[in-house]
């Protein structure tokens, strides 16, 4: 059999890191038909490092467009503390750059224009480039500029030729999400001005790998990325990274700032102490990765240990959050609807649906009171403080919280 090809260098892929078996697509939900129909499918889940340019990544088996399909179930405005997130990245930036009218932000991968309209709001003229048509139509009735499509090197020409230049480009949580890494950034480029800003957003390979975030592997995200290994990718399109913030989102992640390589911005020199932290942390070294999977055997065991237990105290454990990671996570655990007997979230999208693989039904948060769980785990602990928020009134009869990151932690 002949092993994978790294998706930046085209090395072969020989170093394993972790295997979570076959899974359905994490933002796959099922309608109860599509189950007696035996419409779900399901894809190998192998997580590899590459020896010579060090990207770590999922084996490609499984198209983009049928990932990102016009039923696509990710809708970010869903979240308040990411709202939050990008009203703040929006006011900073106009500041920043000193944007305004006669200015011009492409988003890419806009979904359905949450960030885009702080921008419009702000005086600023935007366009977003969105794959998945349904998010796309969302932006669209709110009145921001959307084109349905991939964005890449053949994008960004099509848009050059039509006389497009931005002042800024953003893509939050995108450059994992693109099989062909390489062909995804040469179209930068073509649309950033001589003077312009790109800003990439990603989760942090480092918090992954330092806090066993194992949940975060799930198909569309085909990469898993350092500062160190994304300088080397913006390099082949004539790019480079003048100043790096770390954030907290998505369990810790990096916020990039890149510009031409020609252009004058003076590196900042947080820039150099992250290549020393990763570095430090051992990111540059493939034997780093290979004690990953016992971590993650570790975490899985501790939960399965938490279920049984519950189940032998006769409580009833309900979830909160229908999002990819608690998807690859119920998944990899082997948990079904008999341990979790539902889980709750605020998407209308997912609502009366089945998550895929483990089946357990999404419903309304509003009928919590009617289930009246013992246990509520939050999935998307990222978001724990917001959800607990969100939840209290369960406290009414009891309910504790409980997360899984990557210790099992009971809260009342």
């Amino acid at each position: 059999m002949t092993e994978p090809a790294c998706r930046f260098c085209r090395a072969p892929l020989g170093l394993p890191v972790l295997d979570l078996g076959s899974q359905p697509l994490s933002n796959a939900y099922l309608s109860p038909a599509d189950l007696a129909a035996g419409r779900e499918r399901s894809f190998p889940l192998r997580l590899r490092v590459c020896a010579c340019c060090l990207l770590v990544q999922v084996d490609d088996s499984v198209p983009p467009k049928a990932i990102f399909d016009g039923d696509y179930a990710y809708f970010s405005s869903f979240s308040e503390s990411w709202l939050a997130h990008c009203r703040r990245y929006a006011a900073d930036s106009v500041a920043r750059f000193g944007l305004g009218p006669t200015s011009q932000v492409l988003e890419v991968a806009s979904n359905d224009g949450y960030l885009l309209q702080f921008f419009a709001d702000a005086g600023v003229p935007v366009l977003g480039i969105e794959p998945t048509a349904n998010t796309a139509a969302v932006a669209q009735a709110k009145g921001v500029p959307t084109e349905v499509r991939f964005f890449d090197e053949a994008t960004g020409r099509d848009l050059a030729a039509r006389g497009f230049a931005a002042d800024l480009v953003h893509g939050a949580n995108v450059l994992a999400h693109v099989p062909d890494i390489r062909g995804f950034v040469a179209g930068f480029p073509h649309v950033l001005k001589a003077d312009g800003t790109l800003t990439l957003e990603f989760p942090h390979l480092l918090c992954m790998i330092e806090r066993v975030q194992f949940d975060t592997i799930y198909h569309e995200h085909f990469s898993y990325l350092s500062l160190l290994v994304v300088e080397a990718v913006l390099g082949t399109a004539g790019l480079r990274v003048y100043d790096v913030e770390r954030l907290q989102t998505h369990g810790g992640s990096l916020r990039l700032f890149c510009c031409h390589v020609e252009a004058p911005f003076i590196e900042a020199q947080a820039v150099d102490r992250l290549r020393l932290a990763e570095r430090e942390a051992g990111l540059a070294d493939v034997a780093t990765y290979t004690t990953f999977a016992a971590r993650v055997d570790d975490v899985r065991r501790a939960f399965v240990t938490f279920l049984d237990d519950a189940r032998r105290d006769g409580l009833r454990v309900a979830a909160y959050g229908a999002a990819a990671k608690g998807n690859t996570f119920l998944n990899s655990c082997g948990t079904t609807a008999e341990d979790v007997v539902c889980v709750f979230d605020r998407s209308p999208h997912k609502q009366g649906k089945l998550l895929p693989g483990s089946h357990v039904p999404v419903l309304d948060p509003a009928k919590a009171s009617e289930v009246r769980p013992d246990l509520l785990l939050i999935l998307p602990w990222n978001l724990r403080t917001e959800i607990m928020r969100q939840m209290d009134d369960v406290r009414r009869w009891g309910c504790r919280f409980v997360t899984v990151a990557p210790e099992v932690e009971v809260t009342a």
